[in-house]
C-alpha cells in the first residue's frame, strides 16, 4: 500500500473511450470485435491509468475498461447462468432490468479478470485495487430459477468469488474491493446473511479488502430514489456496526453532496475509510477546496492513516471530460488537507 497520507483513490468505473463503447451509458455494447476489441479493452485500460496518474491518484484501478458492466460480465463467465433466457426484475427495489436467469448449480471454469488484473499490475508501479460484485448484488442482478433461496445462490457465489480473488492475488492486486450497494437495501439479509457471504468471499486473502457501499450510479432511477430518503440517509447505520466487526479491513462510503451524516463513519472506527470526496450524479466538477472541505469534516470521525479520499460511486454513466476534472479536483483536494497535516 502506498505509504503517503491520504492515498487517493476511485470507487470503480471511468468513462470508457467512445470508439470503444457507446459514451455515457450503462449496459453500453461493444463497438469492436474480435481482437479488436481485446486490443480496444487493454488500449483504454492504459488510458485509464494514465488519467488517473495525470490526477495524481495514489491507488489505481483498471476503470472497469474491459468490462460492460460491474456485475453482469462476471456473471458471463459463470457456467449455470443462462444469458438467452432473460427476465425482467426489480434491482434493488428500484428499477426493472433485464437480467439472465439461473438454470442449473454455478460455477467458474476458468478465471474471469485475472489476466486484465496482471496487465494492470504491468502499467503501473503504485498499488492497484480490482473491484469484484458481491454476493449479495449478485444474486439482485439475476433471476434464480434452480436454488430457490437467495442466501443460498449467496454462499455459492461467495465461493466463487473467493476463487477469483485469490487469484487476483496472486496476479499481484494490492486491495480487492467487494461492491454492495445491497447492503443500502436489504437489511435482514445484511444482517442474517449478508456480511457472512461477504467474508466468505474475502476469505483467506492476504491483500487489504474493501467493501463499497453506495447509492448507486448517476442514473434516473437512483436519483428518483434518493428524493424519498429524506433529510438525512441513515442507512448506513444499519450496516456500519456489523462491518465494524467484520474481516473487511476497508469500508468505501458515499459522502460528497449526499445527506449521509458525516458522524455515522464513527460506527467503522478502526477501519479503513474509502471517503466518497466526489459526486458522481452531477456533472459539475469539485473545486480543489470543496474536496478538502469534505476530507476535513470525515477527519473528525477518522483518524488520517485511516482516510482514502475516493470518489461516491463509478464515473461510467459521466461524459470523459468531467470525469477527468473530477480525478484532478480530488487529487489536489487531497494534496491540500496534507500539507495542512504536515504543518
Amino acid at each position: 500500500m502506498s505509504g503517503a497520507l491520504l492515498p487517493t483513490s476511485t470507487a470503480g468505473s471511468l468513462p470508457k473511450p467512445s470508439w470503444l463503447a457507446e459514451p455515457e451509458t450503462l449496459w453500453s455494447p461493444w463497438k469492436l470485435q474480435g481482437d479488436a476489441l481485446v486490443e480496444g479493452k487493454r488500449d483504454a485500460l492504459r488510458i485509464a491509468v494514465q488519467e488517473q496518474d495525470h490526477a495524481a491518484i495514489d491507488i489505481v484501478s483498471d476503470g472497469e475498461q474491459t468490462r460492460q458492466h460491474f456485475v453482469t460480465t462476471f456473471i458471463e463467465h459463470l457456467s449455470g447462468v443462462d444469458f438467452e433466457n432473460r427476465e425482467t426484475v426489480r434491482i434493488r427495489n428500484r428499477y426493472d432490468a433485464s437480467v439472465p436467469t439461473v438454470v442449473g448449480a454455478v460455477s467458474r471454469e476458468k478465471p474471469v479478470f485475472v489476466e486484465d488484473a496482471a496487465f494492470l499490475r504491468q502499467q503501473t508501479d503504485k498499488p492497484i485495487k480490482w473491484a469484484l460484485p458481491g454476493p449479495m448484488t449478485m444474486i439482485d442482478t439475476l433471476h434464480d430459477r434452480h436454488y430457490g433461496s437467495r442466501e443460498k445462490l449467496a454462499w455459492e457465489f461467495a465461493t466463487i468469488l473467493n476463487q477469483e480473488a485469490k487469484e487476483l492475488e496472486a496476479a499481484g492486486v494490492d486491495i480487492i474491493q467487494f461492491d454492495e450497494p445491497s447492503f443500502n437495501v436489504f437489511f435482514d439479509e445484511v444482517q442474517d446473511w449478508g456480511v457472512a457471504a461477504l467474508e466468505r468471499a474475502a476469505e483467506g486473502l492476504r491483500v487489504e479488502t474493501a467493501v463499497h457501499i453506495c447509492y448507486g450510479y448517476g442514473i434516473k432511477a437512483n436519483t428518483d430514489w434518493k428524493a424519498t430518503l429524506g433529510s438525512e440517509w441513515r442507512q448506513y447505520e444499519q450496516t456500519f456496526p456489523l462491518i465494524q466487526r467484520s474481516t473487511i479491513d476497508i469500508v468505501s462510503l458515499e459522502c460528497q453532496h449526499s445527506h449521509v451524516p458525516m458522524d455515522l463513519i464513527e460506527l467503522i472506527r478502526g477501519k479503513k475509510v474509502m471517503l466518497g470526496a466526489i459526486d458522481v450524479a452531477s456533472e459539475t466538477v469539485e473545486s480543489d477546496e470543496e474536496v478538502a472541505d469534505t476530507l476535513r469534516k470525515a477527519l473528525e470521525f477518522v483518524d488520517a492513516e485511516n482516510l482514502i479520499p475516493s470518489t461516491n460511486c463509478g464515473m461510467a454513466p459521466l461524459p470523459r471530460h468531467v470525469a477527468r476534472g473530477k480525478l484532478g479536483a480530488l487529487g489536489r483536494g487531497a494534496e491540500i488537507v496534507r500539507r495542512e497535516l504536515a504543518s
